[in-house]
């Protein structure tokens, strides 16, 4: 392997001090003079029709500067997928949720905003509540959407080979059904934002976000304003996950507000609200009918899916593809089929969260392969080892395998758990169980049909030359993206770390489509590295114009001039460079040409230099309907070992270890790279046994505080052993792909399995609550 200087190493994240002196600010930090304060005004009700808003005591109170509702904002529709635009700022017609937006206010301190909120009128007429796939699609129900008789939001039937065909072939034929709950992001900073409209007409906007990119459309499209007059800034972010990566109401409402009175406006959603404004993970029920020959070949699979999408379409129109294209790899599967409904409900709508669309199929599906395994008398290593697909493959529905390490992860939990030894020889009551996981890097085409660039980055060094600055739109939410793009830069030009200062998430530093399935290394990544390519070019060039040595002679490494062949003189480049510098704090001494002094000589006769980079995928796979959602510059796997404790009086479950194994192509932050496995797997443990949020029969929700609704803690939490696995990916920025959300996915399943292993019962439904397997464990014992 070749040797690098900044990226595979253990280098600390560049954020680090900030955040652990609380220098960092996040959008609730921030305050301006003269700034106002936001409140809205949510529905009480999950299905009503308005029949009048009165909002004249409110206005009356003193403080209040402005009150809007839908005659205000417009009727303008806005969304994630311009196939589903259906929200809008305020409801004018209907509410359809229990926290839908009907107003807004802006006052002059939270108080005040909040107490005009409560004077605020609204007349309704009650309407039947959907609160489930079930009711929703009943004969009869009443369309959420009038354009969507029947409330199914989206639909997807896809074949690949013959199904029907492929089960006659077969030896086994199973057919089991998986259920998991509604869940809830779980990020610890609520979304918060401030919005202020200038007087020449341009409107910034900074924000807990995860694209300011799409944020920045949604803008400009409901309120009118030319994109170019909209800047989106994105500061500290505590977590998204998925949830912060479209745009709010709130952020509409507060810009709205903003421009209508020339005043900043502050706006911080309460954590119930972060819970109603929800955009997490879906419920879902897959029926998943797996046929298999009898040497142990997996050969078909068909997976009906049902969505409980909520109340509008959010990342729906992606989510219910991703349930079912993600499942044909890492094995080989020449025949599938997929049928996906999502449903419109009454309920917080649902979006994108972590593993988007994946989870809860490759959870039952991976369950449900180790009951085949156990009936073909197979170890489940052995039966996932002989169906693994390799690198250069392709998938029945047109995915390229351009690297994967799959069977070096799954070789690498075996070998790393000691599987051998423990499988099937634990005491009652202890289990272990695996699992494998495959995902994107990158969705492989923007949300909306362009032909735009999915990540630009800029660099530009100091006058100095001893300072270089990247700029990127790319959002860093603590998953270390700041960090592993520095590296890129200082890799790649030739510089340390510490050399490098990343200026990023702002709409003003270029086009990066966000933090969302898991494209950022790659393709933030690729941006940086070409960006830095051109700057170290520029610095060459002007060096070779003064010491007249071709540029293909000469390399940048650990801040200083390579010269492959003789060194040529360049003291009068240091004679001019200290003329330049004199009463600078540092004077250049040495036998070396650094880098600095080599930058500064390219400042004094070129000007600022300026390094440029864009990136967007080339050519992908998939001319089917529905490609475009799952289609991949790369993919990332992963495989998972899991032990438990069963307590068999209460159902209590306890992690006992975890080894995990990812291949991320190419680790360019060693400790960052086992930091998102260790989050994934725990985030996988909680939405395997705590979390689900809960309702009423009128459609609130129960749990809205994290104090009752449950996420793990570090309690909860075993030691990890993390395997990073390197296979090189070709079209990653120096052999890197995604980490950050594919490891969630083998979570849950090897969790199922270790469970089964412990005490020999099957859980279907998450989560698995000690009541829900105390249950199950009850009724295995009287059949």
């Amino acid at each position: 392997m070749k040797a690098y200087n900044v990226i595979n190493t253990r280098l600390p994240r560049v954020d680090a001090r900030a955040k652990a002196t609380g220098e960092a600010r996040y959008a609730a930090d921030l305050s301006m003079s003269g700034m106002l304060y936001g409140a809205m005004l949510q529905s009480p009700l999950a299905h009503a029709k308005i029949l009048n808003i009165d909002t004249s005591a409110a206005k009356k109170l003193p403080g209040v500067r402005d009150v809007v509702t839908w005659k205000e904002a417009g009727l303008v529709k806005y969304g994630v997928s311009p196939a589903r635009y259906d929200e809008q700022v305020f409801c004018s017609d209907k509410v359809r949720y229990v926290g839908d937006e009907v107003a807004s206010v802006a006052a002059i301190d939270l108080e005040t905003a909040m107490e005009a909120v409560s004077l605020i009128k609204v007349d309704y007429e009650e309407l039947p509540v959907l609160l489930d796939i079930g009711s929703a699609m009943a004969e009869g129900a009443i369309a959420i959407h009038e354009d969507f008789p029947g409330n199914v939001s989206a639909e997807v039937h896809q074949e690949f080979g013959n199904f029907e065909e492929a089960l006659k072939e077969c030896h086994i034929v199973r057919t089991d059904t998986f259920t998991n709950k509604r869940q809830d992001g779980g990020f610890l900073e609520p979304q918060a934002c401030l919005a202020r409209y200038d007087l020449n007409g341009n409107l910034t906007l900074w924000s807990s976000t995860q694209s300011v990119h799409y944020v920045q459309r949604s803008v400009a499209m409901v309120l009118g304003i030319p994109v170019g007059k909209v800047r989106v800034v994105k500061p500290y972010v505590g977590g998204g996950f998925g949830p912060k990566a479209a745009v709010n109401a709130m952020e509409l409402a507060a810009c709205l507000m903003s421009k209508r009175t020339g005043k900043p406006v502050k706006m911080v959603f309460s954590r119930e609200q972060v819970f109603l404004h929800s955009r997490a993970r879906h419920q879902f029920t897959h029926e998943l009918t797996t046929g298999v020959k009898k040497d142990g070949t997996i050969f078909a699979l068909r997976n009906v899916c049902h969505l409980d999408g909520g109340a509008y379409s959010s990342f729906g129109i992606a989510t219910i593809y991703y349930a079912g294209s993600l499942l044909g790899a890492p094995y080989k599967l020449p025949n599938m089929k997929y049928d996906g409904y999502r449903i419109y409900t009454n309920k917080p709508t649902c979006g994108a969260q972590r593993g988007h669309g994946g989870v809860a199929a490759r959870a039952g599906w991976e369950q449900q392969l180790d009951v085949i395994a156990a009936e073909l008398n197979m170890d489940p290593v052995e039966f996932r080892l002989k169906n693994m697909m390799q690198t250069g493959d392709v998938t029945c529905n047109d995915f390229n395998m351009s690297s994967l390490g799959m069977k070096e992860c799954l070789e690498g939990v075996r070998d790393g758990s000691n599987w051998g030894a423990k499988k099937g020889k634990l005491p009652k009551g202890k289990g272990i169980g695996v699992a494998c996981g495959f995902f994107v890097s990158g969705a492989g085409y923007p949300i909306y049909r362009s032909e735009t660039f999915h990540s630009t980055a800029t660099i530009r060094l100091t006058e100095d030359g001893g300072g270089v600055n990247l700029y990127t739109a790319a959002a860093e939410i603590g998953q270390g993206s700041d960090t592993i793009l520095g590296q890129i830069a200082a890799e790649a030009l030739g510089v340390s770390l510490d050399d490098v200062r990343v200026h990023s998430g702002d709409t003003d530093f270029g086009v990066d489509l966000g933090a969302y399935s898991s494209r950022q290394t790659l393709m933030s990544g690729h941006a940086v590295k070409m960006a830095a390519e051109d700057t170290k070019r520029k610095v060459l060039e002007a060096l070779s114009e003064q010491l007249n040595v071709p540029v293909e002679d000469m390399d940048i490494a650990r801040g200083v001039i390579v010269f492959k062949k003789d060194r040529p003189d360049f003291s009068r480049l240091r004679t001019l460079y200290i003329k330049e510098h004199r009463g600078w704090a540092d004077q250049p001494s040495g036998a070396e040409l650094t880098f600095r002094e080599a930058a500064r000589v390219a400042f004094i006769t070129r000007g600022v230099i300026i390094g440029n980079g864009a990136y967007k995928p080339g050519e992908l796979g998939g001319k089917y309907k529905g490609a475009a959602v799952g289609t991949s510059p790369a993919y990332g796997c992963s495989a998972q070992v899991v032990e438990v404790t069963v307590d068999t009086e209460t159902g209590k479950v306890t992690i006992d270890a975890m080894t995990d194994a990812h291949d991320c192509g190419f680790a360019i932050n060693r400790t960052n790279v086992e930091g998102q496995m260790q989050g994934s797997l725990s985030m996988g443990v909680g939405e395997a046994l705590f979390e689900e949020v809960r309702f009423d029969a009128k459609g609130r929700v129960l749990n809205a505080s994290l104090g009752e609704y449950r996420i793990p803690t570090m309690l909860d939490m075993p030691n990890v052993k993390t395997i990073i696995i390197e296979s090189d990916e070709p079209n990653g920025p120096f052999g890197a792909k995604e980490v950050g959300e594919g490891a969630i996915m083998p979570t849950i399943p090897a969790i199922l399995n270790a469970i089964y292993d412990a005490v020999g019962v099957r859980i279907n439904e998450l989560p698995i609550t000690s009541e829900r397997l105390f249950a199950a464990m009850k009724e295995k014992q009287k059949k």
